[in-house]
């Protein structure tokens, strides 16, 4: 059983369009904790080039993940999982995500926020909700950024249930059955049609909360490509089929993402002028197309790399989850802190990318080297030097 170095190319490339996606939000007119006075609808044909599949990306990536995980070491997985995802989600929530609340509440509170952090920090940790605007009250604690680990934490239990509960012989048939109909065009049909018909039936129901319990649209696509993911993890059919379907799947997802580009930004619609009924649907299906096909040209392209180890990987395989973990928080305090020089945007921008970077690597270099802080941040206790036990650290693997 061969790691598979493209995977970790991918999911270290994901992480990193996470730092741009998020300094980008405080860039555009949607709802974030803090907003640039220069925010506007400009960036945002840039920002969904990334966002119908960078997290589905992360969680696929996940899922083979753990199907290794369970062949190479099956025994106490769940113990282990649960202690590094939920210990660094507790201490991020008690440590990492209050600024990113603080901040949100200084600028966005109705007549403004002139208590200390520290002030706010005892409120916040009591669960106070008396954070209010027009659109409602601030829930904290909060884990903002962190919902990824709850959620991959929660498909975990499910595909430990499955091992647990189904005879060997019923999972290996299972996963050559999933093996067969992902192969050929399965391979971008199936789930292409999976997330269409859970976007089709449940985005306009249920509304994207992050919350975990309530969340169920997004639970129909982020468990279903972690499911793709953990029963394809091991059918050389599904993957060869991705790698020779990789130029079809490019341009379907470049197609879809024009159409989308075109209706939302240059047709004329808007809140006050939607686009009829139909239109809506087809716009529904485009995303899922793109959603799927631009994962599924990933995946085909990367895949002639699953061989190509290297030092700069393995070091940046155990990065992505303390930079995870630290990267929003650094992002909203940097721009608040910002602000009052009245920079361009552009520079700005680039500013925050680079600061959040540096900062977040920096920390890294530090956290690899404190034992007591390497499990709050995913990390193993005892440090990896070995391409084989560095695969043990990595969020995602």
């Amino acid at each position: 059983m061969h790691r598979r170095h493209d995977l970790d190319w991918l999911r270290v490339i994901a992480f990193g369009l996470l730092v741009i996606y998020h300094v980008g939000m405080y860039y555009v007119s949607w709802d974030w904790h803090v907003k640039s006075p220069a925010a506007s609808i400009a960036p945002e044909p840039f920002m969904l080039l990334s966002s119908p599949w960078r997290m589905s990306l992360l969680f696929l990536i996940s899922g083979v993940a753990t199907a290794f995980m369970f062949e190479r070491r099956p025994a106490g997985l769940l113990r282990r999982r649960s202690w590094q995802l939920l210990l660094p989600l507790l201490f991020g929530m008690a440590v990492i995500v209050p600024p990113q609340a603080y901040y949100q509440v200084v600028e966005q509170l109705p007549g403004g926020y002139s208590e200390s952090y520290w002030a706010f920090y005892g409120k916040y940790l009591s669960g106070y909700q008396g954070f209010c605007d027009s659109d409602g009250c601030l829930r904290v604690p909060t884990w903002n950024h962190l919902w990824f680990l709850p959620y991959l934490w929660s498909y975990t239990v499910l595909a430990w249930l499955l091992w647990r509960l189904l005879p060997t012989s019923a999972l290996q048939r299972l996963r050559q059955w999933s093996g067969f109909l992902l192969g050929h065009w399965g391979a971008l049909v199936v789930p292409a049609a999976i997330l269409a018909v859970a976007r089709l039936l449940l985005v306009n129901r249920f509304e994207q909360t992050h919350a975990l319990i309530d969340d169920w649209y997004n639970h129909a696509q982020y468990a279903s490509v972690f499911m793709i993911g953990f029963l394809g993890a091991f059918s050389p059919r599904f993957w060869e089929s991705l790698q020779r379907l990789r130029w079809l799947s490019l341009i379907v997802a470049a197609g879809c993402y024009a159409g989308l580009i075109h209706v939302w930004y240059l047709s004329g619609y808007n809140d006050a002028q939607p686009p009829p009924v139909e239109l809506r649907l087809l716009l529904r299906l485009a995303w899922a197309l793109n959603q799927w096909c631009a994962i599924a040209a990933l995946l085909g392209f990367a895949y002639r790399w699953r061989n190509a180890d290297s030092p700069l990987l393995r070091y940046l395989t155990l990065a992505v989850f303390p930079l995870y973990i630290l990267h929003q928080t650094v992002i909203v305090v940097l721009a608040h802190m910002l602000k009052p020089l009245g920079l361009t945007p552009a520079i700005e921008a680039g500013l925050l990318i680079a600061a959040t970077l540096t900062l977040c690597l920096g920390a890294y270099a530090l956290i690899r080297r404190c034992p007591p802080l390497r499990p709050l941040f995913g990390l193993q206790r005892e440090p990896a030097i070995t391409p084989r036990t560095a695969s043990a650290n990595a969020v995602t693997d």
